[in-house]
C-alpha cells in the first residue's frame, strides 16, 4: 500500500485547525506536516500539540507553488495530500484518494468535492453541491485526461510523487493547482474526480471582501492560465438572473421560509452579479491602474491601518534576505564583467565539412508560434541534409515548468517531428560547431557558450520593435552588435542589418509546407474575411485591423468576418466568428473557403500570408513596409496604408471585384510555389557554412569582439 503524507500551508488558522488534525488522525495518514507562515494566533502551537511535524517560514517567503513544493520536498509519502487550513476531510477521505490512485496507469493527482458547512450561504452551498456533481453525476469516481476539465484544486487533492516530481508547482501568485491540472494532461498524466474524498469547507466573505476574492482568484487564472471571463452586460444579467433562480429553487428545497429567501434574495442577485464583474476584471487586471489594482485586491488590502507621520516616526524599511540563484537576465551583467567566451581556434576546411553540428538555441514558446515553427521546420531540413542538430531551452523568466522530455514531446506534436535532442538549461552543454540564437534573448547566453567554432544569429523580426524604449528595447538593439553572424528571415531584414547595424550577413525565405498548405475541395465562398488576430502579439497590429474590420462591416454587414489565432476572443462592435488557435490542415480548409485573409506585419513579413497563398487566399498586408519589400509594390498581395479606412478598402476591393481577386490569387500561388522549407533549409545551411568560413579568415581564437 503506498505512503501518504499530508502537507497543510497555515496562516492564522487556529479556528478550523483543531477539527482538521482531529479528522486527519481518525484517516491515519502516514505523516502530517503543517508549514506557517508567520501566523500571530495559536495555530504553531495547535499544530504542535497534534503530534504532526511543523515548519515556521517567514510569511514574505509564502508562495502559492512555492510552499507546496516545500512541503513535497519535506515529506516522504509515495502519494502527496494537500489541504488548506479550513478543509476538514469526511470519513473515508484517505481510502477514496488511495482508490482514485489505483484506477488506471498514468493517474498523477486526484481531488474530491467541497462540502459546505452548516452555517454557509445558499449560494455557496448550492454553487458547491452543483458545481463539484457535475464532474460525476453517476456518483462513482470519474477518471479525466486531455479532454476533459483542466479543474484541479489544492484546498483537497492529492498527488503521485513521481508526478509532482516531474512538473512541480510554478511559483505563480495564485492558480498554481490549475497551472499544474494544465501541465500534467498535456504530458500525458491522467487525473481523477472522487466523490467520497470530500472536505467541509467554504468561504463565506462579506460581499466587499467576496468582490475583491474574485478579482485576485481571475487575475491568478489569467496569469496561469490564459482565461478571460466575460463581463459584457448582457452576460452579467444572465449570469444573475440564472443564478438567483437556482439559489430560490434551493432554498425552497430547504424549506427555507417565505421571509427568509426574500431577505437572501437580494444578496444572491448582489452576490452573482459583483463575481461576474469582479471576475472579468481580475483576468483584465493588466489593464488597470498599478493604485486602482491595489484597491480592489483583497490581499492588496491587508495590513496596518493608515496612520499619521512626524519626524520621528519616519518609516523604515524592512530587511530582505537574497532569494537566491540568479536574477533574471543575469546573462547581460555576466556579459558585462567577463566579456563573450572565446571561440574554438578554427581548423582547416571546417565550413566545407558534409556533416556539422548545430546547437539551437530557442526562447520559451506557446502553441501556434510562428517565429518556432520556422525553426523547427529549418532544423528539420538541416537534419535531411544530413546535419546533427540539438535544440537548448532558454527560459531565464521561467515561463516553462516542463522536463526536457516533455518539451520534445511539445515540439513534435504541435510543430513537427524530429530527431534533435531537446535540453532544458546549460548543464548538459557540449559544445558545436555553429550555435545559434534564434532570438534577442537567447543572443546572450549563445555568446556565453564555450566550445563552439562559430556562432550565428538566425533573424525573424527587427525585435528591439517589439518593445517601448525600454531596458527589454536597449538590449536587443545591443544583440546586433556583437560577433554573431546574421542569418536573416528576409531581404529586407538583411538590408536593414547592413544599413542601420553594418553586419553583413545572408537571409533565407520562410518556406511552406505544400503537402497542408494547398487550395482544398471546398466551396470557395464569397462573402468570408479571415483575420489573423494575434493579439497578445503587439507587432499584429490587431487593434488597427479591428478598426478597419469595423468599418468593413458598416460597409457590407454581410461579410462573414472570421477571427483566428489566438486562445481567447475578442470584444467587438460586430459579429464575427472566433477559430482560436486550430491545427494546420484546419487552417488550410479554412483559408481555401475564405476570401480575403488579412494579416497585418510591422517588424518583418509574416509566415501567415505566404500559407493563404498556398491555398488560393489573396490577402492584406502593409504598404511601406517588410511586406512590400518581400512581395512587391505591385504583386501577389493586396497592400494598404496603415490606416483603417485604407485596409477597409483593400478588404472590400477584393470582396467585390472578382477580376481583381482572381488576378491576386493566381499570383500568389505562383509567388509561393518556389517556397519550402527544404529551400529554406538549405539558404539558412549556407549561412552556417559562410559564418564557419569567416572564422577561417580570421585565423585566430580568442574572444569575440
Amino acid at each position: 500500500m503506498p505512503s501518504v503524507s499530508v502537507v497543510i500551508p497555515v496562516l492564522d488558522g487556529e479556528v478550523h485547525l483543531p477539527a482538521l488534525l482531529a479528522a486527519l488522525e481518525r484517516e491515519g495518514p502516514d505523516e502530517v506536516l503543517v508549514i506557517d507562515s508567520g501566523s500571530g494566533d495559536r495555530s504553531v502551537e495547535i499544530a504542535r500539540a497534534a503530534g504532526v511535524d511543523v515548519i515556521e517560514i517567514p510569511r514574505s517567503d509564502f508562495g502559492h507553488g512555492r510552499t507546496r513544493n516545500l512541503g513535497a520536498e519535506r515529506t516522504r509519502g509515495d502519494l502527496i495530500c494537500f489541504l488548506t487550513q479550513d478543509a476538514e476531510p469526511v470519513e473515508g477521505w484517505l481510502a477514496a484518494y488511495r482508490e482514485a490512485l489505483r484506477l488506471a496507469p498514468r493517474v498523477g493527482a486526484a481531488y474530491g468535492p467541497h462540502l459546505p458547512r452548516p452555517d454557509t450561504s445558499p449560494m455557496i452551498s448550492r454553487e458547491l453541491t452543483e458545481f463539484f456533481r457535475g464532474f460525476a453525476p453517476d456518483g462513482a469516481p470519474a477518471v479525466q485526461g486531455r479532454e476533459g476539465p483542466v479543474f484541479l484544486s489544492n484546498v483537497n487533492a492529492c498527488y503521485a510523487r513521481a508526478c509532482w516530481a516531474e512538473l512541480r508547482f510554478p511559483d505563480v501568485p495564485y492558480a498554481e493547482d490549475q497551472a499544474f491540472a494544465r501541465a500534467m494532461l498535456d504530458a500525458g498524466w491522467l487525473k481523477v474526480y472522487h466523490p467520497d474524498a470530500g472536505v467541509r469547507h467554504a468561504h463565506d466573505y462579506g460581499p466587499v471582501e467576496f468582490m475583491r476574492r474574485y478579482f485576485d482568484e481571475y487575475r491568478g487564472l489569467r496569469e496561469t492560465i490564459g482565461h478571460v471571463e466575460d463581463m459584457s452586460p448582457r452576460t452579467v444579467a444572465g449570469v444573475t438572473r440564472r443564478g438567483v433562480a437556482g439559489d430560490l429553487r434551493w432554498m425552497r428545497e430547504q424549506d427555507w421560509s417565505a421571509g427568509r429567501r426574500v431577505r437572501w434574495g437580494a444578496r444572491s442577485a448582489l452576490h452573482h452579479s459583483s463575481r461576474q464583474v469582479f471576475a472579468g476584471l481580475g483576468s483584465r487586471s493588466s489593464g488597470l491602474p498599478a493604485g486602482l489594482r491595489r484597491r480592489m485586491s483583497l490581499e492588496g488590502n491587508r495590513g496596518p491601518p493608515a496612520r499619521s507621520l512626524s519626524p520621528d516616526r519616519m518609516p523604515r524599511g524592512r530587511p530582505i534576505a537574497p532569494a537566491g540563484g540568479e536574477l533574471v537576465w543575469n546573462e547581460m551583467l555576466r556579459l558585462s564583467r567577463d566579456g563573450q567566451a572565446p571561440l574554438l581556434d578554427p581548423t582547416p576546411g571546417m565550413g566545407d565539412r558534409d556533416r556539422l553540428h548545430v546547437a539551437v538555441v530557442i526562447p520559451p514558446f506557446t502553441r501556434g508560434s510562428g517565429g518556432h515553427a520556422s525553426i523547427f521546420q529549418i532544423v528539420r531540413g538541416l537534419e535531411r541534409m544530413g546535419h546533427t542538430c540539438s535544440i537548448w531551452m532558454y527560459d531565464s523568466p521561467g515561463r516553462h515548468w516542463e522536463r526536457a522530455s516533455v518539451l520534445r514531446r511539445r515540439i513534435v506534436e504541435e510543430f513537427v517531428a524530429l530527431d534533435a535532442p531537446v535540453f532544458r538549461g546549460f548543464d548538459d552543454w557540449f559544445g558545436a560547431d555553429v550555435a545559434v540564437a534564434t532570438g534577442w534573448e537567447t543572443v546572450y547566453p549563445t555568446v556565453l557558450l564555450p566550445g563552439c567554432h562559430a556562432r550565428a544569429y538566425l533573424i525573424h523580426d527587427h525585435e528591439p520593435e517589439f518593445f517601448a524604449m525600454s531596458a527589454e528595447h536597449l538590449w536587443a538593439e545591443r544583440t546586433y552588435r556583437f560577433d554573431l553572424y546574421p542569418i536573416c528571415g528576409s531581404t529586407w531584414l538583411r538590408d536593414l542589418m547592413r544599413d542601420r547595424y553594418g553586419r553583413e550577413g545572408s537571409w533565407f525565405r520562410f518556406g511552406v509546407d505544400h503537402s497542408i498548405y494547398r487550395p482544398r475541395d471546398a466551396p470557395r465562398r464569397r462573402d468570408t474575411v479571415m483575420f489573423y488576430a494575434r493579439h497578445v502579439t503587439p507587432r499584429r497590429a490587431v487593434p488597427l485591423a479591428m478598426l478597419a474590420l469595423e468599418e468593413l462591416h458598416r460597409r457590407r454587414p454581410d461579410a462573414r468576418i472570421v477571427l483566428f489565432g489566438d486562445t481567447d476572443p475578442l470584444d467587438t462592435t460586430f459579429p464575427y466568428e472566433f477559430l482560436g488557435v486550430i491545427d494546420p490542415e484546419g487552417l488550410a480548409w479554412r483559408y481555401s473557403e475564405a476570401t480575403v485573409g488579412i494579416c497585418l506585419s510591422l517588424t518583418n513579413y509574416s509566415l501567415i500570408p505566404q500559407e493563404m497563398m498556398a491555398c488560393g487566399l489573396p490577402c492584406v498586408d502593409l504598404a511601406g513596409r517588410s511586406p512590400e519589400a518581400v512581395f512587391g509594390s505591385e504583386g501577389p498581395v493586396e497592400l494598404a496604408a496603415a490606416d483603417p479606412l485604407a485596409i477597409a478598402r483593400a478588404a472590400e476591393a477584393l470582396l467585390s471585384d472578382e477580376e481583381r481577386w482572381r488576378r491576386r490569387s493566381e499570383a500568389g500561388l505562383a509567388f509561393v510555389a518556389g517556397a519550402t522549407w527544404e529551400r529554406a533549409a538549405r539558404q539558412v545551411e549556407k549561412g552556417l557554412r559562410r559564418a564557419l568560413r569567416e572564422r577561417e579568415g580570421s585565423g585566430a581564437g580568442g574572444k569575440s569582439a
